[in-house]
């Protein structure tokens, strides 16, 4: 009986998310099956990048609520986090419970509290990786009984199916939208990427390096950035280089 309800939910998700028909819908999906599996949140963000303090930054889409996320921030909880970095090196599901991290010390107990406060005790998280090679994880979390290996089975198939559908309605609709950047920003950003100095991008395009440093700053603005790093980064991520 467990196997065919178990068949029933699945197919159910499967048959909403490949009915979606925008960014949106699939995330719709993925909620609705976040709540089939009794989770309250779930979350799709962005690898961090070593410069990254803030978690609002790398958030796709998150039923997160707004306390918590301001609260994590403020308190630069992000860079004191141990798991969060080492669940993108992998492409298999890890799921924990908030009495998993208290036996084994690593996470701070701040966050811990914040985590229990916030009804966030049990996770699911699912590595993900686009065909660009940008690297995704989409969360699981709420105040439920530890998962079982069948659940953890079929939420990383549900996760690989949301993502796939995702993905190619993102790509699809990036490729329809102008740049943000102009030709010369674009230009500029290509070549930083793979590299080079504003004394050489300059002397590349035949433009000073206070030019080049111009629009560099301008690039980082229109794109919500602080750095160059970063502004690379979240560039290959939206799809305006390669």
């Amino acid at each position: 009986m467990v196997k065919v309800e178990t068949r029933e939910r699945q197919d159910a998700l499967s048959r909403s998310i490949a009915a979606a028909g925008s960014q949106a819908e699939v995330l719709a999906a993925v909620k609705h099956a976040a709540r089939a599996f009794e989770f309250e949140y779930v979350t799709l963000l962005a690898k961090p990048m070593a410069e990254d303090e803030f978690l609002s930054r790398l958030l796709i889409d998150s039923t997160l609520p707004a306390d918590f996320v301001r609260q994590y921030d403020s308190s630069r909880f992000l860079a004191q986090c141990p798991i969060l970095p080492t669940l993108f090196g992998t492409m298999l599901p890890r799921s924990w419970t908030l009495e998993d991290l208290e036996d084994e010390g690593e996470v701070p107990a701040p966050i811990r509290q914040l985590m229990r406060r916030f009804n966030v005790t049990t996770t699911v998280a699912m590595p993900l990786h686009s065909l660009e090679g940008e690297r995704f994880l989409l969360r699981f979390d709420g105040n439920r009984s530890p998962v079982s290996r069948c659940e953890l089975n079929e939420l990383a198939m549900v996760s690989l199916h949301a993502f796939d559908v995702f993905e190619k309605l993102r790509r699809a609709e990036r490729s329809s939208l102008p740049s943000p950047l102009s030709t010369r920003e674009l230009e500029v950003l290509r070549w930083t990427a793979q590299g080079k100095t504003s004394v050489e991008i300059g002397r590349i395009l035949s433009l000073s390096d206070h030019t080049i440093n111009t629009h560099m700053t301008n690039a980082i603005k229109k794109l919500d950035c602080v750095n160059r790093p970063q502004l690379v980064a979240k560039a290959l991520r939206l799809g305006l280089i390669n």
